[in-house]
């Protein structure tokens, strides 16, 4: 299993997230995921960067680790066709280290559009349409589309590398792992789910894909510290994607939260400065499947002491 790190853009300004960028890479991570947000979950994360803008950056001060998008969603914020200039543009940048994720979105991110926020239905077929228009403008040339949600006049990506940007999707249960895994390079999923997996590789019909997850943990040399950090700032993970999808901002979060106890959240996350309750998360998403795990250290403001961490205690306990 490769083990990433991800760059939480809610918890962290610009500057700081590409600044931890090189400090993940240099510790050791396999590879860098970015969030890519309108808005925090909640107000107590406290940023908000635009996720595009960041990644340019990291793909400059960084040399190695592969990158990824965890996730984009290319159907209201952004009309499909720019998100597939985007990532070739960051495929350049990075010399072909770049996987574009993609996923249906949630209403906190979305909603800014002033679109409404459509059925899960609805926003599965959008994403459709936005892959076939992405993967026909990643085929080269000049490319039209005409579809339900979306049209495409006479496009075409001037830079493109001779190396494709491979897509990912993100999937939750059969019914979209049956409907996105025959037009994915690379699965995104939450949850360590070895029927998830299962049912990807037996829909590709193919040889296995990278199947690429997240897990939060939240690291200090204090336990009731990080416990206390991670209920200020990652309650809102207690909901699951089927609430988080449909919630519109972070006070709805908030008070969707108010009554998650420190011992809930203390019991889904790994807290403190063990690297044993770090590890058996990970073998379960190991075990189930996955062939990428990206962690989430949570508190902006925490990153350099837990890269520190992971480079001499983390990362060499997880490959042994």
């Amino acid at each position: 299993m490769r083990i990433g790190y991800t760059l939480m853009t809610e918890q962290a300004g610009p500057k700081e997230l590409v600044a931890h960028a090189a400090g993940a890479e240099r510790a050791g991570f396999d590879f860098e995921v970015c969030s890519d947000h309108y808005s925090p979950w909640l107000a107590e994360q406290g940023h908000a960067p635009y996720a595009w803008s960041v990644l340019g950056a990291v793909s400059q001060v960084t040399e190695r680790v592969d990158l990824m998008t965890f996730v984009t969603c290319p159907t209201m914020r952004y009309h499909p066709a720019v998100v597939a200039q985007k990532a070739a543009t960051i495929q350049l940048l990075s010399d072909d280290r770049f996987t574009l994720g993609l996923g249906a979105g949630e209403n906190l991110n979305e909603h800014v559009a002033g679109q409404g926020w459509p059925p899960v239905n609805v926003r599965h077929d959008m994403l459709a349409e936005a892959v076939q228009i992405i993967g026909g403008l990643f085929d080269g040339g000049s490319f039209n589309y005409e579809g339900r949600h979306f049209r495409v006049d006479s496009a075409k990506l001037w830079d493109l590398s001779p190396t494709r940007v491979p897509i990912g999707i993100a999937v939750s249960g059969k019914q979209s792992v049956h409907r996105f895994a025959p037009q994915a390079d690379v699965m995104i999923a939450v949850e360590p789910d070895p029927a998830l997996c299962g049912e990807w590789d037996a829909t590709r019909l193919g040889p296995p894909t990278r199947k690429v997850a997240q897990l939060p943990v939240c690291w200090d040399p204090d336990r009731d510290a990080a416990v206390r950090r991670a209920h200020e700032q990652f309650r809102w993970f207690s909901g699951g994607w089927k609430v988080n999808s449909e919630l519109p901002g972070p006070a709805g979060f908030a008070g969707a939260t108010q009554f998650v106890r420190q011992d809930d959240v203390a019991a889904r996350i790994p807290c403190g400065p063990e690297v044993g309750p770090i590890r058996d998360a990970v073998r379960q998403f190991a075990d189930s499947g996955f062939t990428d795990l990206a962690l989430i250290q949570i508190g902006g403001d925490r990153q350099e002491e837990f890269l520190s961490f992971a480079e001499k205690e983390l990362l060499p306990a997880l490959r042994e």
